[in-house]
C-alpha cells in the first residue's frame, strides 16, 4: 500500500484522514499470469492500482488477440466507458505475470468521495491519468509509422519493449511479428 500512497501524494495532497476514508474501498487482490481483472462481457466496477508486475488490455477480434495497453507498476488499469457507463466491457484486462493489484471498488468509492472532497479529487486525477494515457496511445497510431511507434516506446517506454513478447508488442504496435522483427533488426 505504501506504493500506492506515494503515487496518491504525487497527484494530490491527501492527509492520513483522508487515506482513513479512502481505506475500506480497497483490496489487495493477487492474480496468477494469464487471470482476468476485467472479462470482455461483463462491467467494469473498479479501477486496479498495479503493485507489481503487469497486465494488458486487448480486444478479442476474430479469435485474435488485440492489445491496446499495458499497464506496468503504479499504473490504474481499468475501463472508463464501463466503469462510468455501466455497458459491458468490450476488452479484456488480463495479467502478463503474476500481479498484485490494489482495487478500488468503485461503488464504495462513489460513497466515500461524496464525503471527502481530497478523495473525489483523486478520483477525478486518476481518470485523467488514464484518459491521457490513451490520448498519447491514440495519437500514436494517427500520427506515427509503424518504425516511429517503435522508436518512440523506445525513448519514451524502453521498460515496455523489454517486459512484452514480440508477439504482444507487435499486436500493439499494430503489424505483424515479421514485420516488428524487421524493425528490430534495422535499430
Amino acid at each position: 500500500m505504501e506504493n500506492l500512497l506515494r503515487y496518491i501524494h504525487s497527484l494530490t495532497g491527501f492527509s492520513p484522514g483522508n487515506w482513513r476514508a479512502l481505506e475500506p474501498a480497497l483490496t489487495t487482490i493477487v492474480f496468477s499470469k494469464d487471470e482476468y481483472l476485467l472479462q470482455a462481457g461483463k462491467v467494469c466496477d473498479a479501477l486496479f492500482f498495479v503493485s507489481s508486475g503487469y497486465c494488458r488490455a486487448f480486444y478479442n477480434k476474430d479469435g485474435q488477440d488485440i492489445n491496446t495497453a499495458f499497464f506496468f507498476e503504479n499504473d490504474i488499469a481499468t475501463n472508463i466507458n464501463s466503469l462510468a457507463t455501466g455497458e459491458k466491457s468490450d476488452f479484456s484486462i488480463q495479467a502478463s505475470e503474476p500481479l498484485t493489484a490494489i482495487r478500488f471498488d468503485i461503488k464504495k468509492l462513489r460513497e466515500v468521495s461524496l464525503l471527502d472532497p481530497a478523495i473525489e479529487a483523486l478520483g477525478r486525477k486518476c481518470l485523467q491519468q488514464i484518459a491521457a494515457k490513451q490520448e498519447k496511445h491514440a495519437a500514436m497510431f494517427k500520427l506515427m509509422s509503424p518504425q516511429e511507434r517503435y522508436e518512440f516506446l523506445e525513448e519514451h517506454d524502453p521498460g515496455l519493449l523489454q517486459r512484452v513478447s514480440l508477439t504482444q508488442l507487435s499486436s500493439y504496435l499494430g503489424v505483424a511479428r515479421e514485420t516488428l522483427s524487421r524493425i528490430r533488426s534495422r535499430r
